[in-house]
């Protein structure tokens, strides 16, 4: 089992910068993909970011390419998602998700955090 927490949350203007951090506990993370999620006010989850158990790799969902960025600390057993030039649509509750597959869909995850919320001011 792994278990997964969010911190970093909170309340920023547009333009300004988050750094959310995915602390894991539980089993070491190195094997698993980890990914960033996000879900709006009545929307579905919704992908983000993930970086491969190598970090050689790592994949963004097109509205925050070039403005988000993902890594991973694996002696710290931590996956960070740092976020520049925020805008208010991306208000949302940010969870950090874990899994086994290489390259997995939403549904492929098998751990995820209890979610941390952004609120981005106009």
């Amino acid at each position: 089992q792994v278990q997964l927490a969010e911190s970093g949350g909170g309340l920023v203007q547009a333009g300004g910068s988050l750094r959310l951090s995915c602390a894991a506990s539980g089993r070491p993370i190195s094997s698993y993909t980890m990914g960033w999620f996000r879900r709006a006010p009545g929307k579905e989850r919704e992908f983000v970011a993930a970086v491969s158990w190598s970090r050689t790799s790592t994949y963004y969902a097109d509205s925050v390419k070039g403005r988000f960025a993902i890594s991973r600390d694996n002696l710290k057993n931590t996956v960070y998602l740092q976020m520049n030039s925020l805008k208010p649509e991306d208000t949302a509750v940010y969870y950090c998700a874990a899994s086994y597959n290489m390259m997995p869909t939403i549904n492929q995850y098998d751990y995820w955090g209890q979610g941390t919320q952004v609120t981005v001011s106009s």
